[in-house]
């Protein structure tokens, strides 16, 4: 099991570099066009492009107005996302190499949607993650 998007497997994280477009944008990782997703508002998601860190695109994300459709959308976004991702050969390598491996994104911030957090949570990002390592 794979516990911890750090260290050896950060390349698993949302935060690790690597260019994805989304909507004819292209931005330096998965959580800054995720972040963007969010709005429908095309000067908020440019907004993001040009955010220094996956960090504060997450912060910055936390204090838009989401899309009235975003519950609905939000899991198909980061699939989409995270194929393009992995189309990178190497990246994709890397997720092949962790094998039938169950992938769970802990972390210490609550979140209990994407990952688990002390042990509780849905790990969708995890789930993800395996379905696209698997081929699905």
């Amino acid at each position: 099991m794979i516990d911890s998007f750090r260290g050896k497997f950060r390349f698993l994280s949302n935060f690790y570099p690597s260019e994805v477009e989304y909507e004819g944008v292209k931005f330096p990782t998965v959580e800054h066009a995720f972040q963007a997703a969010k709005s429908l508002d095309a000067k908020t998601r440019r907004k993001f492009v040009s955010l220094e860190t996956p960090g504060d695109a997450k912060r910055y994300g936390n204090d838009i107005t989401l899309r009235n459709d975003w519950e609905a959308v939000k899991v198909p976004i980061m699939e989409q996302l995270l194929r393009q991702k992995f189309k990178d050969g190497d990246l994709k390598k890397r997720l092949a190499a962790t094998g039938t491996q169950e992938l769970i994104e802990g972390n210490t911030w609550n979140d209990r949607f994407w990952g688990v957090c002390d042990g509780v949570g849905q790990n969708n990002l995890g789930k993800l993650l395996m379905k696209i390592r698997d081929g699905k």
